[in-house]
């Protein structure tokens, strides 16, 4: 009989789906990897996993442990999956500009949910990042994950993501299109695909108010290129560890309102019910369809599922509001 064990021996593994409608501008074959197909519908199932399983093997994390982490939800959502089958306990923080649906889900799944205020700087103690910090040094027997700078992350997509997409573009793959947050994905998949084929051409998707494209292109990191967006989950206003920008070719920033537009546009024309960040991955796509020719087989990485965007980019009262529609 075939089976699973657990719920974790499903992650991995997820479909390549061609994009038809939408991506009819652009010359080449366009085919997205689509992640929520894991347990917890999104990547961050992956690296959440790897990164428990590496802690535990070098002690960080120990029997009956806390996972405390800094989260905008869908690595929370992977980390609790996997906190329930081996037996730890939660706390994640998130900053108020996530979806409710977020902070609901993990509360679902049995996580403690602290809020920050979104609008503080990185350093300030009301911060999400200050706050997971100090959780994590106040609480007995917790570790503190820390998504941004664990190598485990980036890992975690050299490991199965890369290979996957290698396998079953059958190494025709030209080019890798992915929003960057933390960076371990474009980071670790960037890094297993240009091992097996240098020529190969990796493109992060950014947002306005983010500092990645900038210092990718300048070095200089800008605080004028900081300020508050809507668009969740990709973008900083910190540079993490786990992005390694000598493996990225270059940088396409997406606004906050096309990012929601085509978030909508995919699941009316594609039938591909996606976060937010598909949406403007989907746009950095059409953006950049001059890099593309015929021959080309673009990969493009959709992170994570539109039920988490009920109340948001799939509310048209909410797009309205926001002046994104008529």
């Amino acid at each position: 009989m075939k089976y699973a064990k657990n719920i974790l021996e499903t992650i991995g593994n997820t479909p390549l789906v061609k994009i038809n409608e939408l991506a009819k501008e652009i010359p080449a074959l366009v085919l997205s990897k689509y992640e929520t197909f894991n347990p917890g519908n999104s990547t961050k199932d992956r690296m959440a996993l790897k990164m428990i399983e590496d802690a535990e093997a070098d002690g960080r994390l120990k029997p009956g442990g806390t996972i405390i982490e800094g989260t905008s939800g869908n690595t929370g959502m992977g980390l609790a999956l996997a906190a329930i089958v081996k037996g730890y306990k939660c706390i994640f923080v998130l900053s108020d500009k996530q979806s409710k649906e977020k902070m609901d889900i993990l509360r679902a799944v049995g996580a403690e949910v602290v809020v920050c205020p979104t609008d503080v700087e990185p350093e300030d103690p009301r911060s999400y990042y200050s706050v997971s910090k100090r959780l994590g040094e106040e609480t007995p027997n917790s570790w503190y994950v820390n998504q941004y700078d664990n190598p485990s992350n980036a890992k975690a997509h050299y490991e199965s993501t890369g290979p996957e997409i290698w396998e079953q573009t059958e190494g025709k793959i030209t080019h890798f299109v992915v929003g960057v947050g933390t960076g371990g994905t474009i980071s670790g998949v960037g890094k297993y695909l240009k091992e097996k084929n240098p020529n190969i051409k990796v493109w992060g998707i950014d947002t306005y108010g983010s500092v990645f494209k900038k210092y990718h292109e300048t070095g200089e990191f800008d605080e004028k290129e900081i300020y508050p967006y809507v668009t969740e989950g990709i973008g900083e206003d910190i540079l993490p560890e786990n992005v390694d920008f000598s493996i990225i070719d270059g940088f396409t920033k997406v606004t906050d309102k096309d990012a929601a537009v085509y978030t909508q546009l995919l699941a009316k024309k594609e039938g591909m019910f996606l976060g937010n960040s598909a949406g403007a991955a989907m746009k950095g796509l059409l953006q950049l369809k001059d890099e593309f020719t015929k021959d080309d087989v673009v990969v493009v990485l959709f992170h994570d599922h539109g039920s988490r965007y009920v109340g948001k980019m799939f509310n048209d009262d909410w797009m309205r509001k926001m002046g994104y529609i008529e």
